[in-house]
């Protein structure tokens, strides 16, 4: 596929979203302009026979085109989102750190957000791989890696698959390692059921229920919670960038995934955030667990937080990653 249709392909998904009606066509808006156009100049990657990038996008070798945003000066910070999210859901992280002296960066995983939405390749290992693919076409070195949710499993298949040459540090916050679903290694797991539950429910209509997750995700089904329609909208816009089928097939990927052997090779400093009260991805299974595993890890639990924490307790989150940072 060449840069022109890409270039056409992702300014198609940018203003049909834009174009969608209410309040949720207007927080897909503001994502869409805090990502930017990818810009027309290329250059090459280290390996210019396979990869190419542009200022704000790189090409992998199986075509796929990968965008992220890259803000201030300073030590390196990399973001890997959540499932059905973009790097825009890192936001609130982005703009307090490049504030504090450091340089950040997010993609939009392959499938979500403004990336290509390929019919293949849409497993952990491709992603790692993505990622991989970026860091190195950045020449990013000492870079500390945080990753949320799936994106927490994309940073330990990372670390497992390429290993921690570039990596100083890393930060799993509210990750789906070691395992999701239940099984004989992991009795402990959710059912199969739950994720084939989502399967159906993205099937079926996934923009309802991307509508629905917003609830347990922020945790504003709990009684005392004070629900922000805006925080739902911009989740319902970002979850309607990925493409069905890239979102489909992810479902399996950060449930049915075992991150034990990637989190035995994590072999650097790594902050473990989990939420006490997180409904999508439980602490007992997920972050404890994790922390038990991890080398020289640090486990700090946010009491009755949500899954969707770095948004509901941005600052407290803020503050600990700056920390952790800094030491």
């Amino acid at each position: 596929m060449s840069k022109k249709i890409e270039r056409e392909e992702i300014s198609s998904r940018r203003k049909l979203l834009v174009s969608a009606a209410g309040v949720a066509a207007s927080a897909a808006g503001a994502v869409l302009v805090s990502s930017g156009a990818a810009a027309a100049s290329t250059v090459s990657a280290p390996d210019a026979s396979a990869e190419k990038r542009t200022i704000n996008s790189i090409t992998t070798k199986d075509g796929t085109v990968i965008h992220f945003k890259d803000w201030g000066t300073g030590p390196v910070v990399v973001f890997s989102h959540g499932w059905p999210l973009q790097g825009d859901a890192w936001e609130d992280q982005m703009m307090f750190l490049a504030s504090n002296g450091y340089r950040v960066i997010a993609h939009d995983r392959r499938g979500h957000g403004l990336s290509s939405q390929p019919w293949g390749g849409n497993d952990m290992d491709t992603y790692a791989d993505d990622l991989a693919t970026l860091i190195d076409s950045l020449d990013l070195k000492e870079a500390t890696l945080v990753g949320h949710s799936t994106g927490g499993g994309e940073v330990a298949r990372y670390i497992g698959r390429h290993g921690s040459k570039r990596v100083a540090k890393a930060v799993l916050v509210g990750a789906v390692p070691p395992q999701m679903v239940k099984s004989a290694n992991n009795p402990n797991g959710l059912p199969m059921s739950v994720f084939d539950g989502i399967r159906s429910a993205v099937l079926a209509d996934r923009s309802q229920f991307f509508k629905d997750l917003t609830l347990p995700f922020y945790g504003y089904n709990r009684p005392d919670s004070k629900p922000s329609q805006g925080v739902r909208d911009t989740f319902w816009a970002q979850g309607m960038q990925c493409g069905i089928k890239n979102a489909y097939d992810c479902i399996k990927q950060f449930s049915e995934t075992d991150f034990t052997d990637d989190l035995k090779k994590m072999d650097i400093p790594t902050l473990i955030v989990h939420g006490s009260d997180d409904q999508i991805v439980p602490i007992d299974t997920a972050g404890k667990a994790s922390a038990k595993i991890v080398k020289n890890a640090k486990l700090i639990i946010y009491e009755g937080a949500p899954h969707g924490l770095p948004t509901t307790h941005k600052d407290r989150l803020n503050a600990d990653l700056l920390a952790f940072l800094k030491s």
